[in-house]
């Protein structure tokens, strides 16, 4: 297994990879499938975007989106991370987001956050164990099949903020 930044190539796995997240509805208030398209406007606007490869395929990837548009917030990340279905529980994740911790962290980000679904014990898992902290929970924050949904919220600061 290794992790690098993803290129063009990478479009059909991760779009791919995403559908699994999106039809398993425990990641993401997302319903549409997304395809490379998608994926490959992400890496055209630079936004930090690693993958990790087993066995010469990509088996996992993870994204670091502009939290707000205020310069104010121009050093935080709001991150996505999806593993493969297959590959799940091989410790994929914790590589994939470790990769894009350093990669925030090269491009002088000063925090990354996320918001999780309380049923989606693996990343809230994952994010403890990599230092994230629970900063509190969004009560209803989106509905998903007409479903209210809360959500967890993550940070971990980064860099000199981490200091």
């Amino acid at each position: 297994m290794s992790t690098r930044p993803a290129v063009a190539a990478d479009a059909a796995a991760i779009a791919r990879i995403y559908n699994e997240g999106i039809d398993d509805r425990l990641a993401t208030f997302e319903t549409e499938p997304r395809g490379p398209r998608d994926v490959l406007a992400w890496l055209e606007t630079g936004y930090p975007l690693v993958v990790a490869e087993q066995d010469g395929e990509v088996a996992a990837w993870a994204i670091a989106h502009p939290y707000r548009s205020r310069a104010a917030y121009s050093g935080i990340g709001e991150f996505s991370i999806y593993v493969a279905r297959e590959r799940r529980g091989a410790g994929l994740g914790r590589s994939t987001l470790s990769a894009l911790i350093v990669e925030c962290e090269k491009r002088g980000y000063w925090k990354l956050l996320s918001r999780i679904f309380p049923e989606n014990e693996a990343s809230l898992g994952l994010c403890r164990s990599l230092g994230f902290r629970e900063v509190g929970v969004y009560r209803r924050h989106g509905k998903l099949d007409g479903q209210w949904r809360d959500c967890v919220i993550v940070e971990r600061l980064l860099g000199e903020a981490a200091r």
